[in-house]
């Protein structure tokens, strides 16, 4: 089964079509049939983003529920260690602690298919055996 990761910015723009990115997000959300997969930090970043809208926060959240996205969870202090030195590594990019989690997730399920809006990131972003990931929205 095909498996993806998924970031913020993806999840914003397909859940507000005034979003530049929302036809080609929502094109491929919607034509995907494998397992998708994100952390935490990911969705309480995109909450963030979507809950002044006017029902954004209930909308991404029926979103996860109706997808079957599967959220993980990097928040023990040995994740939040190695995210925090990932940070660290790549703070001249900059890397967030969100994008920090979804490596550690990549290198848990060697996944590295990744559904983002953030090229400049996760063009450089290594995973800890140098795995480099591919950028969903960038394969034809």
């Amino acid at each position: 089964m095909r498996a993806w990761l998924l970031d913020t910015g993806p999840l914003v723009s397909y859940l507000d079509a005034s979003e530049g990115e929302h036809g080609e997000v929502a094109t491929r959300l919607d034509a995907f049939t494998g397992q998708l997969f994100t952390t935490s930090a990911v969705i309480t970043e995109a909450m963030h983003f979507v809950a002044p809208a006017r029902g954004g926060a209930l909308l991404l959240a029926e979103l996860v529920a109706k997808s079957g996205l599967q959220v993980l969870d990097f928040s023990h202090a040995e994740d939040l260690m190695e995210a925090a030195r990932r940070m660290e590594k790549y703070r001249d990019i900059p890397m967030d602690y969100a994008d920090a989690t979804l490596i550690l997730l990549a290198e848990r399920l060697e996944v590295f298919d990744l559904l983002t809006l953030d090229r400049r990131g996760f063009t450089v972003f290594r995973c800890s055996r140098g795995q480099h990931f591919s950028l969903v929205l960038d394969l034809t």
